[in-house]
């Protein structure tokens, strides 16, 4: 089935301010490099690259009071939200392309803002190794791109919690987690105590990928917009190498495009992020090429013409 397909902007947010490992930073330009622009030109999809967007640098310090970084995160943030708000109120369909996994905080806060403008839902499907549900009280490192979606659900500093003027951003219901196999022993307690739903490696192996899928999209309609953070640690780190944090017994390829093959079938996707890609730990720039083949499907590649 064709579909057609809003116009797309690509937004660069060239920071690895959020993460334990220097390098996320060239990920925009690594996923540039990979021709993703040119791939969805090639589907045909209207495209527009808006460049990369400026922040302060990574000062690479310890923890302070429990957060590395925190106003340099806090910075970043409000220029992805001012910059994804923008697309959004043009009718695009923003891809932030990271950067690290922080970066999701200011990309989903300005989502959550439109669909309240909107009257739409708010569907997040959060693809993902780690739940990134920590707080400060809960992990040793600081690291915040452990800590976005707490504090899009109001569990966090007031300068993240409190990034779009009001708080909770979202809500707990309002998020599905797909792939996730590693989380913190305190973090369990927070995700069993807050319901977010997580499907995680051995709900997938138990039920298989198109089950997993279909419960994750279950209620998306017409109504809904549907907002994709994927992490690329979402993916096994044997097809997918370039990232700082691998977690090994992740989605193989094909898991990984029948998650997003249906995520198309959907029709609904109004917002992606693509974080956590680091070029400096990658082979010969393959996991961002795999990448942009996965990020084609969403946009409704697949093997046949299907009804």
């Amino acid at each position: 089935m064709s579909q057609t397909h809003p116009p797309v902007s690509l937004i660069g947010a060239p920071t690895d301010v959020g993460a334990g490992h220097r390098g996320a930073r060239m990920g925009p330009e690594a996923l540039r490099i990979a021709g993703l622009g040119e791939a969805l030109v090639a589907r045909g999809v209207d495209v527009r690259d808006v460049g990369n967007l400026d922040g302060p640098r990574n000062p690479w310090q310890k923890p302070v009071a429990g957060y590395r970084h925190l106003a340099e995160v806090v910075a970043w943030n409000r220029v992805v939200m001012d910059a994804v708000g923008a697309e959004l109120r043009n009718g695009r369909l923003p891809i932030l392309l990271g950067g690290d996994h922080c970066l999701g905080l200011g990309s989903i806060t300005a989502v959550a803002r439109h669909c309240r403008e909107q009257g739409k839902r708010l569907r997040v499907l959060w693809l993902d190794a780690h739940a990134d549900f920590n707080t400060s009280r809960v992990t040793p490192s600081g690291n915040i791109h452990g800590m976005p979606v707490a504090c899009l659900c109001g569990i966090g500093p007031d300068e993240l919690t409190r990034l779009g003027g009001d708080a909770p951003a979202m809500q707990p219901w309002e998020i599905r987690q797909i792939g996730i196999r590693s989380v913190d022993p305190e973090e369990k307690r927070l995700i069993k105590q807050h319901g977010i739903d997580v499907y995680d490696m051995r709900y997938i192996d138990e039920n298989g990928m198109k089950r997993t899928m279909e419960a994750a999209l279950e209620g998306v309609d017409a109504d809904t917009h549907l907002h994709v953070s994927f992490d690329v640690d979402f993916l096994d780190p044997s097809i997918a190498p370039g990232v700082g944090t691998t977690v090994p017994g992740g989605p193989n390829y094909r898991e990984a495009q029948l998650v997003m093959e249906m995520i198309a079938d959907s029709g609904r996707m109004g917002s992606l992020d693509i974080v956590e890609l680091n070029p400096i730990l990658d082979k010969r720039n393959r996991t961002a090429k795999l990448a942009v083949d996965l990020v084609e499907s969403l946009f409704g590649k697949s093997t046949l013409m299907r009804d």
